[in-house]
This record gives C-alpha cells, sequence and structure tokens, in this order.
C-alpha cells in the first residue's frame, strides 16, 4: 500500500486509516458527521493526493483529448477546467475526470485514483496523434480546501488574489511552493484544490500553514467518509458505485457532458443510437422518512417487483434523512415517483425528488 505525503500528520491526528485505491487513506478524524459539518458551514481539508495526473503535451494534443473525452475541450481557453469522461466503444464509462488546460499544447487530466493505470493505459492503446502522455500521479500532491471559509483561509498563504471564477485555474505560490490552484472541489461547496510537487517536509509545511490560516474558522482535517457523504447530498457520480463499464453517460445523468454534436470522439456513434432508441433506465437521486440506511445494491421494488438497485446510499448529515441514487427502469425515473427500499427483507417507502438532495 502507498502512502500519500501527508501520511505522517493523519497518523499524529489519530486518523482511522483505511486501504482505498491502493493507498493508506484516512476515512475520519473525529466523526464523519462533524467532519461533513465542518464543511458546510466553515473550511475543512481533504488529503486527495491519491488522485491521478497525467499530462497530455503536443501539437495534437487538443486532438487527442477531443478524441478520448466525451466533453467538448475545444470550448477551454488556458486556465480553464472542464467536467468529462471517457468512454470505452460499446458507451460504457472508463472514467469521469477533470480536464485543464494549461496551453494550446499542454493539458492536464486528473482521474480517479483507483482507475490510474487503467485510464494511463487506455489512453496510450487509443493514442493515435503522437502525443506525449505521461502520468505524474506519484510526483504531485493534492490538497482540496472546501467551505465557505476556504478562499478567506486561502488567501491568506497564497501569493495572488484568489478571484476565481468556478472552474478556473492559475499557478501561484502557497507557503512559498509553485502550484497550481483550481476552483474546484467535490463537495458543492466554494472551494478550492492545489497541486504541488515535494517531498514530505514540503507537503508538512503547507498543511500547517493552511491550518494556521484557518484556525479563526476552526479549520478541520477531513476524511474520505465525509468527502463521501458531501458528494453524495449534492448528487454527484462516484466511480465504481454510480458509473462503471456498465453504465453510459445518458442513463447516468451525464448528457450534458455528452457532446454528441462535436466531430467524432469514442463511443459517438453508439451513444447517438442509444439516445435515438430512448434510455431504458436512469439514475435518479431518491428520499425516505424512514429511519433506515440505504446501502449500495439494495433493491428498489414497485408493486412487489424489482425496478433497480441503489448505488449510493447514506443518512444525509445535514437534512437527517436517508438518501440515495440508483437506476430505475425509465417509466419509474420522474420526480414524485413513488418506489421502496427492500432492506432486510422490508420494503421501504421512498420516492424520487431532484437534484440536489441539498438546495443551495
Amino acid at each position: 500500500m502507498k502512502k500519500t505525503r501527508f501520511f505522517n500528520i493523519h497518523e499524529k491526528l489519530n486518523a482511522k486509516i483505511v486501504d482505498f485505491a491502493g493507498y493508506q487513506m484516512p476515512v475520519q478524524y473525529s466523526s464523519i458527521i462533524a467532519e461533513h459539518k465542518a464543511v458546510r458551514n466553515s473550511v475543512g481539508v481533504f488529503d486527495v493526493s491519491h488522485m491521478g495526473e497525467i499530462f497530455i503535451s503536443g501539437e495534437k494534443a487538443l486532438d487527442f483529448v477531443q478524441e478520448i473525452t466525451i466533453n467538448d475541450a475545444s470550448k477551454l481557453s488556458p486556465g480553464r477546467v472542464q467536467y468529462s469522461a471517457m468512454c470505452y466503444k460499446d458507451g460504457g464509462i472508463v472514467d469521469d475526470l477533470l480536464v485543464y488546460k494549461i496551453n494550446d499544447n499542454k493539458y492536464m487530466l486528473v482521474v480517479n485514483a483507483s482507475n490510474i493505470e487503467k485510464d494511463y493505459n487506455w489512453m496510450v492503446e487509443n493514442n493515435c496523434f503522437g502525443v506525449d502522455i505521461k502520468n505524474e500521479s506519484d510526483v504531485y500532491s493534492l490538497l482540496a480546501i472546501q467551505g465557505p471559509n476556504s478562499k478567506e483561509t486561502l488567501q491568506k498563504v497564497c501569493d495572488k488574489d484568489i478571484d476565481l471564477e468556478y472552474y478556473h485555474f492559475f499557478e501561484a505560490k502557497i507557503s512559498g511552493t509553485e502550484m497550481i490552484v483550481s476552483r474546484t472541489g467535490y463537495t458543492g461547496e466554494l472551494g478550492f484544490e492545489i497541486y504541488f510537487k515535494g517531498d514530505e517536509a514540503t507537503a508538512e509545511k503547507i498543511w500547517n500553514s493552511i491550518f494556521e490560516a484557518g484556525k479563526e474558522f476552526e479549520i478541520k482535517p477531513i476524511g474520505l467518509g465525509a468527502r463521501d457523504t458531501l458528494r453524495l447530498e449534492m448528487g454527484f457520480c462516484l466511480y465504481g458505485n454510480d458509473i462503471d463499464k456498465t453504465t453510459n453517460p445518458l442513463e447516468a445523468g451525464l448528457g450534458w457532458i455528452t457532446k454528441l454534436k462535436k466531430d467524432n470522439f469514442i463511443s459517438k456513434d453508439v451513444l447517438q443510437q442509444i439516445k435515438e432508441n430512448g434510455l431504458k433506465r436512469k439514475l435518479v437521486p431518491m428520499i425516505t422518512k424512514e429511519r433506515v440506511f440505504p446501502r449500495h445494491g439494495y433493491e428498489i421494488i414497485s408493486e412487489g417487483r424489482k425496478i433497480g438497485e441503489i448505488t449510493s446510499g447514506t443518512v444525509s448529515p445535514i437534512l437527517d434523512k436517508p438518501i440515495a441514487l440508483g437506476y430505475v427502469e425509465k417509466e419509474f425515473a420522474f420526480e414524485g415517483s413513488e418506489i421502496n427500499f427492500m432492506i432486510r427483507g422490508k420494503e421501504i417507502p421512498a420516492k424520487v425528488i431532484k437534484l440536489p438532495f441539498l438546495k443551495k
């Protein structure tokens, strides 16, 4: 198992460590609920250094990114970020990812930790443009600073005015270290992500400076547990749960990043056909008033018949109600549709609602 450059810090903070995506990662420090609320109400810091950074460079860099991703990267200008995905030829999802345009000939693709090797190999296999593909995931550390007080915290240690629009980035120095600073994150709150190189001493210096800057806001370290509940409250997909090679982006609610009008890309024809034929199922948000815990894999029932399956579920720390995402047959995929969760042999009444669960 690998360790991030912040591992010693996590141990000193008595974090509960779990094996995740090949890394030993903190799942929680105090409690998932307390950490979740810290991000919603003030500011928290996540070590997400296990994520992957793959750089694409060369004269045909844009052509390559356009070929392997479903969103339209030609709309990007330097300093902008785009949420996208890669699909197999049958329309199944290889991974969802972020595309950073550094300049006309260089892009950074940020991929999920569990998919780094698979994604890199997929890119290499489909490199018909002669671009340079470099996996620098082990070189970079990554912190996410998220919450209403994240900007004021980070501004204290950044040498530039952090006046970034959503899904934009720039290069700056934080605590004297050069890094990429982006206004991105997976919590639904104001937040930033910082990418930088350096050893454990550098990582510790940056961590400590951020926590000193956020002291007045009662800044907290946040584990993977709260990261999951935060993203689920916003209805954001998690690879391996809500999306994978057996799901396509249209049924997963990612039609908004699937640009079928752009020039040819891997899976375009298949996805076009799926759209024309009509979807058989859709990923929907669901909520129940019952005191239960909906979990991945639980069946979704209507009139005694299985109509789908839960892909992600939790009890929302803010709403104090059980919430879930899951695929259901298309005739049940509308707001207000009444369905049931099958939990321990009992049908629990639930309802399809509109995202996000937590209205901002």
